[in-house]
């Protein structure tokens, strides 16, 4: 199998080559703009990845790659603009920089597009194919209305927030195995058991951004730490120090989620440290293992060798012990 950085060159390399009319520009160069600031590219080499764990030679899955790849981008165009978020991955946001109805048609082309690369693939596999990816993205498109939904609700439990990042985040690493494997033709027990083994990461990795927001490097994780804190997000780990809280530290937690004017340091290093006297830390850190365990359990009910499974191992590895 080839190495991960081999499949995000093939999938770069496409998406550089992506066609597009001179005009109207307006709807074209939002989409070349987005694309060319980056991104990690993980979910389209992990479809890659998955058709080769399955004997498959991963050009054959280069189509549902980039159709994962496109959808990623459109969902993220879409969010910004109800998030009104200013940049994305340090640069101006879409509908900054060309306007929100801009933004919003431009990212409806996208989608467009990704459904050309789903029909590019072979007559005997378009069908399941067109399934998951269509399952994907309603599931998409529920959590995060939810996420939305959460943004101004109080009581939120820990289960439904974790429900709501399966749904936006999760199922999506999942599709990109499970798409990779129905390519190959791998059997559709093995097929689900890689999507169970991709949501769980996809769960552990948010778990980790949590986590990491609160814990990490700034410098290494790429966000401002505490941000999280600052924006009154909901989080697993402000969700379990709730959970968690009583009297004083609980009054304090809602004190600083009703404050609209505030120090953004002090309402950091104040929450933090409820934080570390409640233990939320270790409990975060529990539930991403909880998570990956159930992960690498899926991937262990696969039935190809060890040695196919281990460049996806070497991945997620890496990913979860990213700046801990």
């Amino acid at each position: 199998m080839r190495e991960v950085r081999s499949h995000l060159d093939i999938i770069n390399e496409e998406l550089r080559n992506l066609n597009f009319p001179q005009e109207p520009a307006e709807l074209y160069e939002p989409i070349q703009y987005l694309l060319a600031i980056g991104g990690k590219r993980i979910r389209p080499a992990l479809t890659l990845l998955a058709a080769e764990m399955f004997g498959s030679d991963s050009a054959k899955a280069l189509p549902a790659a980039v159709a994962i790849e496109l959808f990623h981008n459109f969902s993220l165009m879409h969010d910004d603009i109800m998030d009104k978020a200013p940049l994305r991955r340090g640069n101006e946001t879409v509908h900054e920089k060309w306007g929100v109805n801009t933004a919003i048609l431009s990212g409806d082309f996208m989608l467009i597009q990704a459904y050309q690369y789903i029909a590019q693939n072979d007559a005997s596999v378009l069908a399941p194919l067109l399934t998951i990816f269509n399952d994907t993205a309603a599931k998409v498109c529920i959590g995060q209305q939810l996420d939305m939904n959460y943004e101004k609700s109080e009581g939120v439990s820990i289960a439904q927030y974790i429900e709501m990042i399966r749904l936006k985040t999760a199922v999506l690493l999942g599709a990109a195995l499970q798409m990779g494997a129905t390519v190959a033709n791998a059997e559709e027990k093995d097929a689900q058991a890689l999507y169970r083994c991709g949501v769980n990461l996809g769960i552990a990795f948010q778990l980790q951004d949590d986590y990491l927001d609160v814990y990490g490097d700034s410098d290494k994780f790429g966000k401002r730490v505490g941000g999280d804190i600052s924006e009154n997000k909901k989080t697993f780990l402000l969700l379990k120090a709730l959970e968690l809280a009583n009297g004083k530290d609980k009054s304090e937690i809602n004190h600083w989620l009703n404050q609209t004017e505030f120090d953004s340091q002090e309402k950091i290093s104040a929450i933090v440290a409820i934080y570390n006297k409640l233990g939320v830390q270790a409990y975060t850190k529990q539930e991403m293992e909880n998570y990956t365990n159930m992960a690498y359990r899926s991937l262990s009910e696969i039935n190809i060798p060890n040695s196919q499974k281990e460049p996806l191992l070497r991945i997620a590895e890496s990913l979860l012990l990213r700046n801990k």
